[in-house]
């Protein structure tokens, strides 16, 4: 193991001071990585399992072989590095707007995501994926208007308790619509949230997709003890 505390990488962006911190647990003897945005905690390598569920659970409402996937919001990489593990998944593009979190993983300061910037299906756009949303462009600039078939969010706490007050009209019916648009047909929306399921989000994706399910995540907290939960949103365009 290495040392107690470090701080790996910090960088002021215009949401506030990001941070990658890596520390020895010593209750639980395991080097733990976490992400901060200024005093905030977003993300820990203790709760990955909602991460991974996020890609898993996506990815299992489509049906074929060559899908092409896009990860909104890097972090420390759960998300993608499982959509990369279903062999199926042709592309993946990750939209990430700081680049500094893209660079810790072309460093590799992530052994538990190792390979998933050298992966060839891997693509990574420097680009706010709810500005890209919003516009005429897509996720993809060498492809204005490239759909594809699931797009993995991971960004906010949750559609009630965002990060940026820009990011809450994404969470309505007209933003969704404008994601829709980006999917191909029987594409899939999946969603994770730090909040228990909230029927009035899932009833405004019901406006605009054909079916959509809130998935209660749980897993065990080492911290403690006992047992928290996520949640995983998916919506599907067509049935």
């Amino acid at each position: 193991m290495g040392a107690r505390f470090e701080e790996l990488a910090w960088r002021e962006t215009p949401i506030g001071e990001i941070s990658l911190r890596r520390r020895l647990d010593p209750a639980l003897q395991v080097e733990v990585y976490e992400v901060k945005l200024d005093d905030e905690y977003l993300m820990s390598s203790l709760f990955p399992v909602a991460e991974i569920e996020l890609a898993r659970l996506g990815l299992a409402e489509l049906a074929g072989d060559a899908l092409d996937v896009v990860v909104g919001g890097l972090g420390l990489g759960y998300t993608a590095k499982a959509a990369l593990d279903d062999p199926r998944v042709r592309s993946l593009l990750v939209v990430e707007a700081i680049e500094d979190v893209i660079d810790w993983h072309r460093r590799g300061l992530l052994p538990f995501t190792a390979g998933l910037a050298e992966d060839p299906r891997t693509r990574f756009a420097r680009a706010d994926f709810f500005a890209a949303v919003a516009g005429d462009t897509g996720f993809d600039a060498d492809a204005p208007g490239r759909r594809f078939d699931a797009v993995l969010l991971d960004v906010d706490h949750s559609p009630r308790n965002v990060l940026h007050a820009s990011h809450a009209a994404f969470y309505t019916s007209e933003g969704l619509r404008r994601l829709a648009a980006l999917l191909r047909p029987e594409g899939v929306f999946a969603l994770w949230s730090d909040d228990p399921p909230d029927a009035g989000f899932t009833a405004t994706l019901t406006e605009v997709f054909a079916t959509a399910r809130a998935h209660v995540v749980p897993f065990a907290n080492p911290l403690t003890g006992g047992r928290s939960a996520n949640t995983v949103y998916v919506a599907r365009a067509t049935v």
